[in-house]
């Protein structure tokens, strides 16, 4: 499967550059989680993903494995799930729970009750990622799209688009692609 650019303007929500505003969302754990509650972060790996969707089901051992190698780096994932509850129960907040439990999530699964926060990130599907960096100025866009280039099959991924963008960011290079099309099932709203 050929992943293609996604060109400029294309899309509404964040752009690369843009800096994105915090947010304040009730966690499985039912405390509220908000970029500002990691004070030392460097980064963020922001990831819009849900319990029913095969594509996002395919990734979380990925997921969980990006979370386990770069939050010890000071860029930890902070799952959200975008979806309507009431268009798809399996993802309501005691299925959330469920999920996260059965796959022993190392980071925050987020519920966007009332759908508020992916239409100003712009996300479209799920999974897709915004990998977020912490600066003076507040959290830098740099990079949107795909987690890499095989949803099928972790083995044979060629292009692992995430961590290529987190490595470069870590050690102050420029990110060679910054925003790639996410696949996967449309949010439900």
């Amino acid at each position: 499967m050929a992943f293609s650019p996604v060109p400029p303007g294309t899309a509404k929500g964040y752009t690369i550059g843009d800096v994105a505003t915090d947010f304040e969302l009730k966690n499985i754990d039912g405390n509220t989680v908000s970029l500002a509650d990691y004070k030392e972060a460097k980064g963020f790996l922001v990831i819009f993903t849900c319990n029913t969707c095969p594509y996002s089901v395919a990734y979380e051992d990925r997921i969980i494995a990006l979370d386990q190698k770069y939050k010890v780096l000071g860029v930890p994932v902070i799952a959200i799930n975008p979806n309507n509850p009431k268009v798809q129960a399996g993802d309501s907040f005691e299925k959330m729970k469920q999920r996260a439990k059965e796959k022993n999530f190392t980071f925050p699964y987020l519920l966007d009750e009332g759908q508020k926060i992916f239409p100003q990130y712009g996300a479209q599907r799920t999974p897709h990622v915004f990998l977020l960096e912490n600066q003076s100025k507040g959290y830098v866009v740099r990079y949107i799209g795909a987690i890499d280039d095989n949803y099928a099959d972790a083995d044979k991924v060629t292009e692992p688009f995430v961590e290529n963008a987190v490595d470069a960011m870590l050690n102050g290079q420029e990110i060679s692609v910054t925003n790639t099309r996410a696949i996967g099932c449309t949010i439900k709203t």
